[in-house]
């Protein structure tokens, strides 16, 4: 059958990620579908399982002893025999999936994944691209502080890149209201110019380093600004107007990197997300707080 590649969709994007495959997708296990060929780029895809492997099993105990001969951690991605599966997931070494305090560093340890297929045969890949289990990320929530919990986006990217903006440098949080995305700026000593014709959460708005214009981020001029560190938004608009933005900012030549939410509304436009992927250096992703949404970054 040749190499094949795993793809674990995001709840509710299943749809999405058969499009990114096309042809090359051969089979579908609930939200993982099995694709021909290495691991490629695609947006829509909360885990990629490298090199999977069909494994036949006699019993629960010959399944769990099969996983524990190739490596340690596995995490279950269950669809179908949940009952089975959760029998060989209890004979196997405790992951740890505790919701981890930003500005903990990802897991390091190898984790691969695994699923019943049927009553006998498991499906099972010991390297994985994301290391927490199934892609999702969890985070141990500030409920009191940030006024919308959008802020978890920010938390989930800089953990996943192991880098966030640097004490000092210049941030541009574009609609930024109510404050969410510039709280998390902010706390990592970055300056932060937050823009939006709505206010920003008045806790937010007395914090040091931060500056507050009232007027739409789509009239902001690049030229008045003069050179940014980060630019981020995480605007409400139709992806087409934030590749407008985008393409305005690019043009400038001011901006080091950026970090952008591209929102949904309707149906999937795969046509701007493939402009959004021929920008030099850009990458698309699914983060787990996303929603019918990708993250696109040019760092």
């Amino acid at each position: 059958m040749g190499e094949i590649t795993g793809y674990l969709a995001p709840e509710g994007f299943v749809a999405e990620l058969q499009t990114e495959l096309g042809t090359t997708a051969i089979e579908t296990y609930g939200r993982l579908i099995l694709a021909r060929g290495p691991a490629r780029p695609v947006a829509w895809v909360a885990n990629v399982w490298r090199d999977p492997v069909r494994i036949e099993i006699l019993s629960i105990a010959d399944a769990a002893k099969k996983l524990r001969a190739i490596q340690r951690n596995w995490a279950l991605y269950s669809f179908a025999q949940h009952r089975r599966a959760a029998l060989i997931a209890e004979k196997l070494p405790k992951v740890s999936a505790k919701p981890l305090r930003f500005g903990e560093r990802a897991p390091t340890a190898p984790l691969g994944s695994w699923t019943l297929i049927d009553q006998n045969t498991l499906m099972a890949a010991a390297s994985c691209s994301s290391p927490f289990p199934n892609g999702e990320v969890k985070f141990i929530e500030d409920r009191t502080v940030p006024p919308s919990r959008a802020y978890l986006k920010l938390w989930e990217l800089f953990t996943l890149l192991g880098e966030q903006p640097k004490r000092g440098e210049f941030c541009i949080d574009l609609g930024a209201s109510p404050g969410g995305w510039t709280w998390v700026l902010q706390g990592t000593g970055a300056r932060v110019l937050s823009v939006d014709k709505a206010p920003l959460d008045p806790r937010i708005a007395r914090l040091a380093g931060v500056e507050q214009r009232r007027e739409s981020a789509f009239a902001l001029d690049p030229r008045d600004i003069g050179p940014v560190d980060w630019l981020f938004s995480d605007i409400v608009c139709y992806p087409k107007r934030l590749f407008a933005l985008v393409s305005k900012w690019l043009a400038a030549g001011t901006v080091r990197r950026f970090v952008c939410t591209i929102k949904f509304q309707g149906a999937t436009d795969f046509e701007i997300i493939r402009q959004f992927a021929a920008v030099p250096g850009a990458r698309l992703l699914h983060l787990h707080h996303n929603k019918h949404e990708l993250t696109w970054m040019k760092l």
